[in-house]
């Protein structure tokens, strides 16, 4: 399958959801992220996980906000698409 530049975020060959991102703009939203995880983590983790819980539930809904607008459209691949 030809890589599609458009997208920051490739659909995945087998199943339903985003795979690896296909240029710098999805690497920086995925390095951002794991940086936030760690902040958040060294941040809430000693004091509250119930805090860093929802932090990272916030992430995580994020992150697929960002894959849902510049991702592939989503939708269920058996693998020869």
């Amino acid at each position: 399958m030809p890589r599609d530049d458009r997208y920051w975020f490739p659909a995945k060959c087998y199943g339903w959801g985003w795979g690896p991102p296909n240029n710098w703009q999805g690497w920086s939203v995925l390095v951002g992220f794991v940086a936030l995880i760690a902040v958040g983590g060294a941040m809430n983790l000693p004091h509250s996980p119930a805090r860093f819980v929802g932090c990272m539930l916030v992430l995580s809904v994020l992150l697929t906000a960002v894959c849902w607008w510049k991702g592939e459209p989503p939708r269920w691949r058996w693998g020869g698409d």
